[in-house]
């Protein structure tokens, strides 16, 4: 929904109306006598006369409208809005008035065009693919559709790609542009085989044709009114987009139209008198296909003010929480703001009111100090706040609090704070890099690591001061091997290097202090590996003891260790009979006892280090009680993380809260009671009987929208300036560019238009795994699935079968429906030909449902219960039919020598399924076919490239009969891989590996160059999402991976028109091409 004011609105003043000059003005089209635009401003439609003016408005409702598109006779405009939770198909008079919905499905559907006739309105969505296509399932590669203007049932006119439709006035073809991948379509400047071409629908014939075939931008093709132009956008010349044009006859005689320069040119649409028009730099233009010269179109819009502030009120969702010493109050971040509630009353006050983000919350000793980040003024700093007013006790029921910036700088980065324990000093983390400390009394800052032992810039490591406040546990990367990362101690005195503790080339993590400062809790990966894939691995808990007599202490039997506490009581008892002198020295002692120091012994300290838990797991954190005697830890199993509780003496676990939390952090008081914080809930555990109570919080927030998008906009061009993997961006004036895209701020109102302009922002960089992606919380009723594949040929009453999906509802011995089976009434309602039956799946997953069929070859009717399934369990049921169907064709067309392994992401899921299959069922056939097409990323290449790396060396033989070959656990034979222009990510990297390693032959499409790793920052604001890529591979010449397109030793294409009908073209010419290697 677009409306932030549909929140509870504080502080409204009376709203003025004022004339607007609007800018980023999208989804622009004309009319087609050429009259009229229409266009989307600030999630509504208007329109406007093609020789400018005032702007009418045409849509009012809450919700987000976008892509108009007239009908011929220009009565009507289709378009999309998500009024029901998804973008549904509307219909309105083009005059104004009530829009009708005519589309039903939960998926999303965006109409592109009328129909010649204006009888059906054209639109792309993701519904079903034909049930004999080949095309791999996935739900953002879209189908074509058709829906009454009436209203009715949707019909499929193609099972592949299209967008932005244009028919010719007479219906004979139309014109498309293609989506061959995910690929951003915001990003610019790239020339490779994921980029849009336009292309040529022949209806009668079914035939597709690329028009422009080549490696780069070219898209929103529309026709001359006398049919015999194109006209297009194109990136071609080295520019951004621009108009072209080409004879429809002569393709390749393309001519420039415009020469705009820095922006991109959008939405080209053509009227009937020949008049142009388009969108550049935010604003609309129109240009006579006879005069040649482009004219902006003068815009004005009255409008009520709408920059006033919003209120939200958040009882859960903290992206961070920590607890006050005394376990009395937990400050925590909430949208950005910082908060502190009562542990016993959930009294809750808010500390900072900025438009900027505050992270890194940290309470000094005396429970009345704050301490944390805050990036204002456009660089992050340290900020303290302090109750002013004696009398008042804790933050919650705090009437005055005061705010100071400390070491403020211009240029010096400054994050994540911890007080001491004494709360006498603050470390932080400065230049993303380095660890530093701040005396607070003497107001000096010294260094305590140089930064060399940290290389991510995404702001900070996990570091933790030990209960004397001498020393700093902490995550580092040592050797030269990120990311993986060890256990580090360090003085805090600055004075010492860094003690490796676990000095692994495994992955350590999350240290914590424990047992009075003698040990340190950590999580390894190094038991849960298990050698596999080498990303995605599980981790335990460890402990390091960092003095001989702590371990020793540990590892005494239960008996023992009862006897030994028996000898300490007696010998206190003892000391307390001493010298009076002893008695005031104990009693220092006594009084001190919390900031007793450390002894640290560094030597044989890698013989000190112990498995605590008895199974690698997913966890997320960990704490010992204050006696030692139990290690308490979240951990996932299946589902969200529960607390598991350990007898450190008996060896004993077992399941002791069933919390099912997302993510959680355990931190535990002065008294022994531990507090489970996390975004879902906060809770505290009694450290004698472990029960649960709930912290509960009211975090109510006032803000202003355009002022914080505008912390986010200059967030994101500090966080990419930052830490774009390129130092020089790619070459392009990021500063410069900023400033071209700050303009459209004050003309954005939602989220759905701000991504979209981070996403042409940051598409300037011309990389993959960046832009802008919002996802919206909004309430939409799922349509479900019967588990079935329909006849998209079937126009008859009710819905034709086409195939049963396994392992879906109907795949069972009692069911009767089979393939030809009318379905004649979903819960007693007809399925009638004319209307769609959508809404009667809708909001009906995993409900008891009653399906009535009708077998036309018997004659004979009758009535099943099925429980409909969600589109995501539909979707692995179509990826596991088609990975079965691939794996047969490999079989049929190989006579069985050659096996079929697809492998979906690079991760290790994936790898265990492909090292299962390649050495299980297919280990005696004579090659395999390893298929990445439509592999999203992950990291999987050095994995790959060992698996199929193996050149026998002996067999493994028992009495003469040959049992094995050696290496047993990679293949041995040859092999073969598949690629496509969809494969992303490390999806590029593993076939670049496969290749150089000479493991085998590449067949299909080209790969784009997008073997970079990205981080997916989320903002304060949660449903906005913008993406960094922060890791490049770079080859020994210098050149990167990221834009170097990978070509196949043999190209095929999969053709729209074959592959609905199931040929798999590149599929079968791996396997020739395989067996010819290998063969007779």
């Amino acid at each position: 929904m677009k409306k932030l004011a549909l929140g509870l609105l504080l502080g409204a003043s009376c709203a003025s109306l004022s004339a607007v000059t609007p800018l980023w003005m999208r989804d622009a089209v004309i009319s087609p006598d050429g009259n009229e635009i229409a266009f989307c401003y600030k999630g509504d439609i208007y329109k406007v006369k093609a020789s400018g003016g005032e702007a009418v408005r045409l849509t009012t409702q809450p919700s987000y409208e976008s892509t108009p598109v007239w009908s011929p006779d220009g009565k009507q405009i289709a378009f999309a809005s998500d009024r029901f939770g998804n973008m549904d198909v509307f219909i309105m008079p083009s005059q104004g008035g009530e829009a009708r919905r005519l589309t039903f499905n939960s998926a999303s559907e965006i109409p592109s065009a009328f129909t010649p006739d204006g009888k059906q309105v054209v639109f792309s969505a993701s519904i079903q693919d034909p049930a004999g296509s080949a095309l791999f399932p996935k739900s953002a590669m879209t189908e074509l559709y058709q829906v009454p203007a009436e209203g009715g049932r949707t019909a499929q006119i193609i099972g592949t790609p299209a967008e932005m439709v244009c028919y010719e006035p007479s219906g004979k073809f139309f014109l498309y542009q293609d989506q061959k991948g995910v690929e951003s379509e915001w990003r610019k400047h790239h020339t490779s085989s994921i980029t849009r071409d336009v292309w040529m629908y022949d209806v009668a014939a079914g035939k597709h044709t690329n028009l422009t075939n080549r490696a780069g931008e070219d898209r929103n093709p529309v026709l001359s009114p006398d049919g015999t132009q194109v006209y297009f956008l194109s990136e071609r010349d080295g520019g951004s987009f621009n108009v072209y044009r080409f004879p429809l006859d002569r393709p390749q005689d393309v001519q420039a139209v415009t020469s705009f320069k820095g922006n991109p040119v959008r939405f080209l649409s053509v009227s009937r008198n020949g008049t142009l028009c388009y969108t550049y730099d935010g604003e609309l233009y129109t240009q006579s296909l006879q005069a040649g010269q482009a004219k902006k179109v003068p815009v004005s819009l009255t409008s009520d003010e709408e920059n006033i502030p919003v209120s939200y009120t958040f009882t859960r969702g903290a992206s961070e929480a920590t607890v006050s010493p005394d376990g009395k109050q937990v400050a925590f971040v909430v949208r950005g703001e910082v908060f502190v509630t009562s542990v016993e009353y959930g009294t809750t006050k808010q500390i900072t009111h900025t438009p900027e983000a505050e992270e890194g919350v940290s309470f000094g000793a005396d429970n009345r100090t704050l301490v944390y980040a805050s990036e204002r003024d456009g660089i992050s700093g340290l900020y303290t706040a302090k109750i002013s007013r004696e009398e008042e006790k804790n933050f919650p029921n705090a009437t005055l609090i005061e705010e100071e910036a400390l070491l403020p700088s211009k240029t010096v980065e400054r994050s994540y704070p911890k007080f001491s324990p004494d709360g006498k000093e603050i470390a932080f983390i400065e230049g993303r890099t380095r660890l530093m400390v701040l005396n607070l009394k003497s107001k000096k800052v010294r260094q305590v690591t140089d930064g060399s032992t940290w290389y991510s810039l995404s702001g900070g490591f996990d570091y933790q001061w030990s209960p004397d406040g001498k020393w700093f546990a902490l995550e580092f990367i040592a050797h030269k091997h990120e990311p993986y990362s060890d256990i580090g101690l360090v003085c805090a005195d600055g004075k010492s290097p860094i003690i490796n503790l676990t000095n692994s080339g495994y992955t350590s993590g999350m240290p914590r202090w424990t047992m009075d400062g003698n040990a340190l809790l950590f999580t390894t990966e190094r038991y849960g590996m298990r050698n596999h894939a080498s990303w995605g691995s599980l981790d335990d808990v460890m402990m390091v003891f960092l003095n001989q007599d702590a371990y020793d202490k540990f590892r005494l039997s239960k008996e023992d260790y009862e006897l030994q506490k028996e000898l300490e009581k007696e010998q206190e008892k003892a000391g307390e009979t001493a010298s009076k002198d002893k008695k005031k020295d104990k009693k220092a002692d006594a009084k001190t006892d919390s900031v007793k120091l450390i002894t640290v012994e560094p030597d044989g300290i890698e013989d000190r280090i112990v498995r605590l838990t008895p199974n690698s797991s997913r966890l997320s954190s960990a704490a010992i009680s204050k006696d030692g005697e139990t290690l308490y830890y979240l951990s996932a199993f299946e589902g969200g993380f529960d607390m598991w509780k350990m007898d450190l003496r008996k060896h004993e676990t077992k399941l002791l809260h069933k919390m099912d939390a997302r993510w959680a952090n355990m931190e535990t008081d002065r008294d022994g009671n531990f507090f489970v914080l996390g975004g879902g809930t906060m809770q505290k555990m009694d450290g004698k009987s472990e029960k649960l109570e709930p912290i509960t919080y009211r975090a109510e927030v006032k803000m202003n929208p355009y002022e914080e998008r505008e912390y986010i906009f200059d967030n994101i061009y500090r966080e990419e300036k930052a830490r774009f993997y390129n130092v020089n961006m790619h070459g392009v004036d990021w500063d410069a560019l900023t400033e071209t895209y700050r303009k459209f701020l004050p003309h954005i109102n939602n989220n759905y238009d701000f991504a979209e302009m981070l996403s042409e922002w940051l598409g300037e960089l011309n990389v993959s795994h960046t832009g802008g992606r919002f996802y919206p919380e909004l309430d939409t009723e799922s349509t479900a699935q019967l588990g079935l594949l329909y006849d998209w040929e079937y126009t008859g009453n009710g819905l034709r079968i086409a195939e049963i999906i396994e392992k879906g509802p109907f795949d069972r011995k009692s069911t009767r429906a089979k393939a030809g089976v009318i379905i004649e009434k979903i819960n007693g309602q007809t399925l009638e030909a004319e209307k769609d039956y959508t809404p009667l799946l809708n909001g009906q997953t995993g409900k008891k449902t009653l399906v009535s069929l009708y077998d036309p070859e018997t004659n004979q009717r009758w009535e099943e219960v099925v429980k409909p399934i969600s589109e995501s369990t539909m979707s692995d049921l179509l990826y596991t039919r088609w990975v079965k169907q691939r794996a047969e064709d490999v079989r049929r067309w190989s006579n069985g020598r050659l096996g079929y392994v697809h492998i979906r992401s690079m991760g290790d899921p994936s790898f265990r399924s492909v090292y299962s299959d390649i050495l299980g069922k297919y280990n005696q056939c004579e090659g395999i076919v390893i298929d990445t097409r439509f592999n999203g990323g992950g990291r999987l290449h050095e994995d790959i490239e060992v698996l199929f790396s193996g050149k026998k060396y002996f067999t493994q033989v028992i009495r003469g009969r040959e049992t094995c070959d050696m290496p047993s656990r990679r293949w041995n034979k040859p092999s073969i891989m598949v690629q496509c222009e969809a494969n992303y990510s490390n999806a590029h990297g593993t076939p670049w590996v496969y290749k150089h390693r000479g493991l085998g032959k590449l067949v299909g499409a080209p790969v784009p160059g997008t073997m970079t790793s990205v981080n997916w920052v989320t903002t304060q604001d949660p449903t906005l999402v913008f993406g960094i890529p922060v890791v490049g591979y770079r080859l020994p010449d210098g050149s990167y991976l990221e834009n170097t397109q990978l070509d196949p030793d043999i190209y095929v294409l999969n053709a729209p028109e074959t592959i609905v009908k199931g040929e798999d073209t590149q599929l079968k010419a791996a396997v020739d091409e395989l067996l010819k290697e290998i063969g007779e």
